[in-house]
């Protein structure tokens, strides 16, 4: 029997949960009502390829060097756009790896740090009000059924328990235009719209 998955005070019960401290209090009278989707690799990639445990030899997974960043302890020496980064603050609520795998960093309760200067509908800081997804991944490369199959299960779940959500899902580039272009030109909006009807 498949276990029921949940959100419970703000965590998805079937995430890893790493903790970031990157995050702090939405503002008093803030309501949930926006979903972002982001697409996030450290070191750059710019290929599939880059994704493959071969491509650096002290890389075995990208998205470890990601939970790193989020915890504020990633090693500039291992790369050199580490050293480029190593002092900004950044988080999101959720993760999701090319495997599938869910990390959650930031309960959606609190203001997660990963929108950065954005407006939505006339409406600007748009960390205030939403919950920011990172997609393993590159403007310019695929995303993988795993991820999909992962958004298609997560985010109906948030829009259940944040009803406000329900057709608020936009992309960075979509709240950030000029400044950001993730999370690129190979994420099928139809299909992740269409799994959710």
């Amino acid at each position: 029997m498949k276990k029921t998955i949940e959100i419970q005070s703000g965590w998805l019960s079937n995430a890893r949960r790493v903790i970031s401290s990157n995050y702090n209090q939405r503002p008093e009278g803030a309501v949930v009502r926006l979903i972002v989707l982001h697409n996030i690799s450290l070191p750059p990639a710019f290929t599939a390829q880059d994704f493959e445990p071969s491509a650096f030899d002290h890389i075995f997974s990208n998205s470890l060097y990601v939970e790193d960043f989020f915890q504020n302890k990633l090693d500039s020496t291992l790369h050199p756009y580490f050293e480029i980064i190593k002092d900004m603050k950044v988080s999101a609520h959720l993760l999701i790896a090319r495997s599938g795998e869910v990390i959650q960093f930031v309960s959606f309760d609190e203001r997660a740090w990963h929108a950065g200067r954005s407006c939505y509908l006339g409406v600007a800081e748009c960390n205030d009000y939403s919950i920011g997804i990172e997609l393993e991944g590159a403007d310019d490369v695929p995303f993988s059924e795993a991820q999909y199959t992962a958004l298609a299960e997560i985010i109906p779940l948030i829009q259940q328990a944040y009803p406000e959500t329900l057709n608020h899902l936009a992309g960075h580039s979509d709240i950030a235009p000029g400044r950001k272009t993730d999370p690129g030109i190979y994420l099928n909006w139809m299909r992740i719209r269409s799994s959710l009807r």
